[in-house]
């Protein structure tokens, strides 16, 4: 596709209205220039419109419950403006904090839920999740870079330099185990080994 469209840019304006105020950890970036350059990515291979707006919104109902918005309000909103096949592959990738049972989940049975969701996920949720971690992975590689301090850029993650290279690398080999080879998994597998060999 040729990466323009009313449906994307209204993604794009509706990611920026609840996005708003937000910034990427550890610096001042709007957090929507994420949501921008998943989409970027997802273009850059191809993807369809649907993927694409995916990409745009996956962060929304995860990072955007608050201003009088519930996850179910931001749901039904996503379905009305950009259709079910989006919300799908966005749900998909959205961390739960509740389980199946109205239960709490903690961290690691955040991460446990999200890996077997991914495991049966379809190839749409899938090629976002690899964009977003492609895009996380290489800015993280970009300020470590950039700094004469590693330890300042793993300190915004919870867990530090370990739990985060882990999880990069449990996601890939998730997605890989299940058997999806896009050729998007030779960057995103690039990217979690170079975060393996950074200091």
């Amino acid at each position: 596709m040729n990466g323009y469209s009313d449906r994307i840019n209204h993604a794009l304006a509706f990611a920026a209205k609840h996005h708003d105020q937000q910034v990427r950890k550890g610096t001042r970036l709007p957090y929507v220039t994420h949501a921008a350059n998943v989409a970027l990515i997802l273009t850059r291979y191809g993807c369809d419109e649907s993927t694409v707006t995916a990409g745009i919104l996956h962060d929304v109902v995860e990072d955007c419950v608050r201003d009088g918005w519930t996850p179910a309000m931001l749901e039904s909103r996503i379905a009305e403006k950009f259709g079910d096949d989006v919300l799908a592959a966005v749900l998909t990738i959205t961390k739960r904090r509740i389980d199946d049972d109205g239960n709490e989940m903690d961290r690691d049975e955040r991460n446990a839920d999200y890996l077997a969701r991914l495991a049966i996920a379809d190839d749409r949720a899938r090629w976002v999740c690899a964009a977003d971690k492609v895009h996380h992975g290489n800015s993280t590689l970009a300020d470590l870079h950039r700094t004469g301090d590693p330890g300042s850029v793993w300190i915004r993650f919870t867990g530090g330099r370990a739990t985060i290279v882990a999880w990069y690398r449990a996601v890939y080999d998730r997605m890989s185990d299940a058997g999806f080879a896009a050729p998007i998994m030779t960057e995103f597998l690039t990217t979690v080994e170079q975060l393996e060999g950074a200091p």
